[in-house]
């Protein structure tokens, strides 16, 4: 049993007692905001910048550089998110479940690709390209980054782009050493799944009522 909690846990060791209360409150909101989410709450978006908050700085201690864009830039789509879904279409309905315009597809390409460019250049510049770890962060910053995009203006799809990017990430943080994030991403893959059928449930009850009117 000691064995077993000793390679999930053992890194832990070198970590200071706050860090890994930060964490763990972190993953706490992490999961209550990906929970809302699949809800279709608002509460996505503030328990969102609580965890991307402490995140953000846990990243920066770290030396995590592409983890800590994600988490600054789900700040800055938490906000934006915010707005959209609160903004109202007329005098009674806010932005509603929809699925993506061939626009907003093409910039999905757009911000994928420009991404990938982005934290290439960020990992060259400050000497983090080293190993096949930068590979791997590069490609999930740039599918949350669609993701959380997707998300912030109420797409189904933006489910495909964070479970694709959640299931990656659950060996990379544990290869990482960060056991109870890697933890959060396995829960985040789960709720995520139901949150694709919730939204997609609701989308095409939604569209059957316009039907029907």
């Amino acid at each position: 049993m000691n064995h077993i909690f000793e390679f999930f846990f053992g890194q832990y060791e070198t970590y200071s007692t706050i860090d890994i209360v930060l964490e763990i409150i972190a993953v706490l909101f992490g999961f209550l905001s990906v929970w809302f989410s699949k809800q279709n709450k608002i509460w996505v978006f503030p328990t969102g910048i609580v965890n991307t908050v402490i995140f953000v700085y846990l990243l920066i201690k770290w030396g995590l550089l592409g983890d800590m864009m994600i988490n600054a830039y789900y700040f800055i789509m938490s906000i934006y998110g915010w707005y959209i879904w609160t903004r109202k279409v007329d005098e009674i309905h806010v932005t509603p479940i929809s699925k993506t315009t061939v626009k907003e597809k093409k910039t999905s390409v757009y911000i994928f690709i420009a991404t990938l460019l982005f934290v290439f250049v960020v990992y060259k510049s400050f000497d983090k390209w080293t190993g096949w770890v930068a590979y791997i962060d590069t490609i999930t910053t740039a599918l949350f980054f669609v993701g959380m995009w997707l998300m912030a203006r109420r797409k189904l799809e933006n489910w495909i782009f964070l479970i694709i990017g959640d299931v990656i990430s659950i060996p990379l943080y544990f290869y990482k050493g960060f056991t109870f994030t890697s933890l959060q991403f396995l829960g985040f893959t789960i709720i995520a799944i139901f949150g694709y059928l919730a939204w997609k449930k609701s989308l095409n009850k939604s569209q059957l009522q316009t039907q029907t009117v």
